[in-house]
């Protein structure tokens, strides 16, 4: 079966979304044209949208004009174009354990993160209407899920187990992502924290 071809990445670089997909790209050495879309400036909501169907970033233009939008499923798709080197699951019970890892890190994690900044920064207030009571109801969730990642990373040499997959990247984006929400991570995770700097010298993370 011939699959359409992706030919152009609709990118906002700073949102951890869309760099869920850029560092799995830079994984698997896929190189495709980018656009950047400002999305404090609301450019996600004119011309894109047009385009795309919905606001949302990232999204993948295939060469029959289709698009694909959420993280998750453009990586998905990139896979099954560019097996190697595999993210996502060499067979369906490590799919499961790496998806099983990936959903925990994003909603224990990454929306809670995502809260504390969206709810907390004024600057942020072009995209929200913000209620600060909840990014402050977020903080003590962002440390909850900081401290299951360090203890997880007990277990087991990465996320999902004991290689680099995509509940790394998922997991990696959520604790840079941090930085945005000014939160930092305490210096008493040291698997975390040993984890992230490990992943600071993979080339594709340089890139």
């Amino acid at each position: 079966m011939d699959l359409p071809r992706p030919v152009r990445l609709f990118d906002c670089a700073p949102a951890p979304n869309p760099r869920r997909v850029t560092i799995f790209m830079s994984e698997k050495g896929i190189n495709l044209p980018v656009e950047q879309v400002d999305i404090m400036a609301g450019a996600q909501f004119g011309a894109h949208r047009e385009r795309v169907g919905v606001h949302h970033l990232p999204a993948l233009e295939l060469e029959d004009g289709r698009f694909l939008t959420e993280s998750t499923a453009i990586c998905r798709y990139l896979e099954a174009l560019w097996p190697e080197p595999n993210l996502m699951g060499e067979d369906p019970l490590e799919a499961a354990e790496i998806e099983m890892w990936s959903r925990r890190v994003e909603f224990g994690l990454l929306l809670s993160a995502a809260a504390v900044l969206r709810h907390g920064n004024p600057k942020m207030a072009v995209m929200e209407d913000q209620v600060p009571a909840w990014a402050e109801a977020n903080r003590p969730r962002v440390l909850a899920g900081l401290d299951r990642l360090d203890a997880r990373l007990g277990v087991s040499a990465y996320i999902a187990g004991e290689r680099y997959t995509m509940a790394d990247i998922t997991a990696l984006v959520a604790v840079d992502f941090l930085r945005a929400a000014r939160v930092a991570v305490p210096e008493r995770l040291v698997r975390l924290l040993a984890w992230r700097r490990e992943l600071a010298a993979r080339r594709a993370l340089a890139a």
